[in-house]
């Protein structure tokens, strides 16, 4: 072995992930676990902006794109199956600056909303016990963050339960308001004179664009299953089967939340409502489940502020051990935790979340969200294209027809946020232009490999040596 050899070799050494950790259902449940607290609230303001029937428009065209972003990412998780996920797919296909562009919109989106998510679980404490603040903030960070310290496996298992108790409450609100259900309810919204307006959406075309920034909130984060490829078992098989399997069960959870709540109260009710499973509950007078339902709730944004602190470290941890980020981030201790890519990020979605404005940190992590969303996509197109002979195991059905659905819908969900919010749109681009900046005035010279191929070859050399498994490049 060569000088540069030993040191590259010592370098990967000291930044492995723990191997084998997670089979499929875990990974399905990780991917459950990132989104499930927009089934309890968030996505039902969508309903102000659209009525119900220009919402279930905005929810049908978000979640369109997302099942065939999956698609797109199962593929690509699949022939290349490392701990960046979406950076590291695009870093293949467009190179550094794409890479590192993709990567930095992912880290936007997953940076703010722990700390949006956090703002909420503060309002969910305060409404059971009084107490809100920069304590429950501070309480929160550090009691999660430190049981994913613990181990990766632990982390998951812990993060099953959690999530398995949401969608309880789910479920189970759902199976009480079925026999409630009446179809006058859903179009109880007044008809505007907007262009469109129909009693069916009744704020027009304007509505049902205004509406899929919040369509989204039903799947959001669900593309950061891929970052847990490292800890599975069978990476080409466990990461498709996992994100397909969480992608089908969250449409379930949203048909039930959007037509049962808004079908038993009503959905004026439900778009005014901060609370709207408890509020369609308590419309029924199902006070007893409501009161479980209201505890279960702060479950579930648990559930998602837990999950999207492991997609952040592992997101920061690829991205260090490439050079982009400060190398130091990337260093795993002696249970192959990121510890400082766990901590630091934590610290500073704390001070983030001092702001108070948790609407708006989540609109600019949509953002985020959106703009990776369209370079992922084209990712997997420009792989198709350029790279036919990857050894794919799984191969996404449609090819680039449906990875160029993804494309235009991410797109258009873009220009959704700006219809909504242009501070929030606004804000994000200032930070992204920040982050790009970084980059181009200073990592791109401190990168590991020159290309994504070439850290692939580092990295499976390593894992060879250490038993584990190797990496398709």
């Amino acid at each position: 072995m060569s000088h540069s050899e030993s040191s590259h070799h010592e370098y990967m050494s000291k930044r492995q992930l723990k191997r084998g950790t997670a089979g499929w259902f875990l990974l399905a449940g990780l991917g459950v676990s990132y989104v499930i607290s927009g089934d309890f609230a968030g996505w039902n303001f969508g309903l102000a902006q659209a009525g119900w029937g220009g919402f279930v428009m905005a929810a049908g065209l978000m979640a369109l794109m997302y099942f065939t972003l999956v698609l797109s990412l199962a593929e690509m998780s699949a022939a290349i199956p490392t701990a960046g996920g979406g950076y590291s797919f695009a870093r293949q296909a467009m190179g550094s600056t794409g890479g590192y562009l993709t990567g930095l919109a992912v880290l936007i989106e997953y940076a703010l909303a722990p700390a949006a998510i956090v703002i909420f679980i503060g309002s969910a404490v305060e409404a059971l016990i009084g107490v809100n603040g920069p304590i429950i903030y501070a309480l929160f960070y550090l009691v999660f963050v430190g049981i994913h310290l613990m181990g990766v496996g632990e982390a998951l298992k812990i993060m099953m339960v959690i999530s398995g108790l949401a969608v309880f409450a789910i479920l189970a609100t759902g199976f009480a308001l079925i026999t409630h259900f009446d179809a006058s309810n859903l179009f109880d919204i007044p008809v505007t004179d907007a262009f469109g307006a129909t009693e069916f959406m009744p704020m027009g075309w304007y509505g049902v664009w205004a509406a899929l920034p919040f369509a989204m909130w039903l799947f959001l984060a669900i593309e950061g299953v891929p970052l847990a490829a490292e800890e599975s078992k069978e990476p080409a098989k466990d990461v498709p089967k996992g994100i397909i399997a969480a992608m089908l069960f969250l449409i379930v959870t949203a048909v039930l939340v959007v037509l049962l709540l808004a079908g038993a109260a009503g959905a004026k009710i439900i778009s005014e409502s901060g609370v709207p499973l408890v509020d369609a509950l308590n419309s029924v007078e199902y006070s007893g489940l409501a009161t479980l339902v209201n505890v279960l709730a702060l479950v579930g944004l648990i559930a998602s502020f837990f999950s999207i602190i492991y997609g952040y470290s592992r997101l920061v941890f690829a991205l260090s051990r490439a050079g982009y980020l400060p190398k130091s981030l990337s260093i795993t201790n002696e249970k192959k935790v990121p510890s400082r890519a766990l901590i630091i990020p934590g610290v500073l979605g704390f001070i983030a979340s001092l702001s108070g404005e948790g609407d708006l940190m989540l609109a600019m992590a949509v953002v985020g969200a959106t703009i990776s969303y369209a370079l992922m996509s084209l990712s997997h197109i420009l792989l198709r294209i350029k790279q036919p002979e990857l050894e794919r195991p799984y191969k996404t059905p449609g090819g680039i027809f449906t990875s160029g659905i993804a494309l235009i819908l991410s797109l258009l969900a873009l220009t959704g946020v700006y219809a909504f919010d242009p501070r929030a749109f606004n804000y994000t681009m200032i930070l992204f232009a920040i982050g790009a900046a970084y980059y181009f005035i200073y990592s791109q010279k401190q990168l590991v490999a020159k290309s994504a191929k070439e850290e692939f070859e580092m990295l499976s050399h390593v894992k060879e040596d250490l038993g584990g498994y190797s990496e398709v490049a």
